[in-house]
């Protein structure tokens, strides 16, 4: 009977992912991996490098570049920090101790995993909050954005940020500790507190990016036609105030797009899972969770390299022209 049931536990774990085996009940990464399974950390390795080196060109850029010492530069310092941690921490753990293996056998290192997991991405989202604050101070109150947005209030959005998610990462952590000395007898105080943690390091930070970017590009579209009804009407500034539309319009589309198409599917599972009697199976979570994570990878794309001196700093690095003297204080073009 236990050879049945281990035997059923073994069919179960190869079909849920192709990197584990069952060695006395444990779920381990297997010492004989497929093709499948070799392509998959293939894969994950080359994201995790592409996460790293995109943020520390960010990181490098922002501390090098004199120019670049603003504070909507620093609350992107701040998000390029946290995604490199991602890279750096969550990406090995997330391969060493998948969805798959936690699921079943959740040890010390599964809850150290899901700490870093939800802390640092909630900090990357809080960050991404941030930097919607900035940019509404910059384009809707560009005359009071300087005393609005200055380095010590950059400060206090990057402290409250971190502060924030070690919070939530922490009550994750103390919620999943008390279900465990409670069993089914708490269920409903620790479906709350998921809840909350949710509200707090998803849908409210969304929330409040949808209605910023939202009056973002009102506004500029109001400014738009302001400058096309006091001009003389011409191609040329017809064409002006198209190319500026659709350029507001593109922007805005990428931020909000591809954070939402990599967190929203993770997090609507992660919040209807324990409410639903349908079962998610979970190799979509863990697709899903890859998903959510690769927008730590993304960041540097949308955030940085959108700008033109980001990309000149860039050059300036991977060419190694740093090296050969002292360019701190050079002007890189707008």
């Amino acid at each position: 009977m236990d050879s049945e049931v281990k035997d059923n536990r073994s069919a179960i774990v190869t079909d849920i992912h192709p990197c584990y085996e069952i060695h006395n009940f444990n779920y381990i990464l297997t010492n004989t991996p497929s093709i499948t399974c070799v392509l998959l950390y293939i894969f994950l390795v080359l994201l995790s490098v592409v996460t790293v080196c995109g943020n520390l060109l960010v990181i490098i850029s922002i501390i090098y570049f004199t120019q670049l010492h603003t504070p909507t530069n620093y609350l992107i310092l701040s998000l390029a920090v946290a995604d490199l941690l991602v890279g750096i921490v969550v990406f090995p753990l997330s391969m060493a101790f998948s969805v798959s293996s936690c699921l079943y056998h959740e040890g010390l290192f599964c809850k150290v995993r899901s700490s870093f997991d939800v802390s640092l991405s909630t900090c990357s989202i809080l960050n991404l909050c941030c930097i919607s604050i900035d940019r509404y101070y910059a384009v809707c109150q560009p005359l009071t954005y300087r005393s609005k947005i200055n380095h010590c209030v950059a400060v206090i959005m990057i402290l409250v940020s971190w502060g924030g998610s070690a919070l939530i990462g922490i009550s994750f952590i103390i919620v999943g500790l008390n279900n465990e000395e409670c069993n089914e007898n708490c269920f409903i105080e620790v479906l709350m507190a998921n809840i909350v943690a949710l509200i707090l390091s998803f849908y409210f930070p969304v929330l409040i990016m949808l209605c910023i970017y939202l009056k973002i590009f009102l506004v500029a579209k109001k400014q738009a036609h302001r400058i096309q009804n006091t001009t003389r009407q011409s191609t040329k500034s017809g064409a002006t105030v198209s190319k500026m539309e659709r350029k507001a319009t593109k922007t805005l589309a990428i931020v909000l797009g591809v954070f939402l198409l990599c967190w929203t599917p993770f997090f609507l599972c992660f919040t209807f899972s324990p409410v639903s009697s349908y079962s998610v199976p979970v190799p979509v979570s863990e697709t899903l969770n890859w998903l959510a994570l690769s927008n730590s990878m993304l960041n540097p794309f949308i955030y940085a390299f959108f700008y033109r001196w980001f990309r000149l700093a860039f050059r300036m690095i991977v060419s190694g022209k740093i090296f050969q003297g002292d360019f701190t204080n050079t002007k890189l073009q707008k």
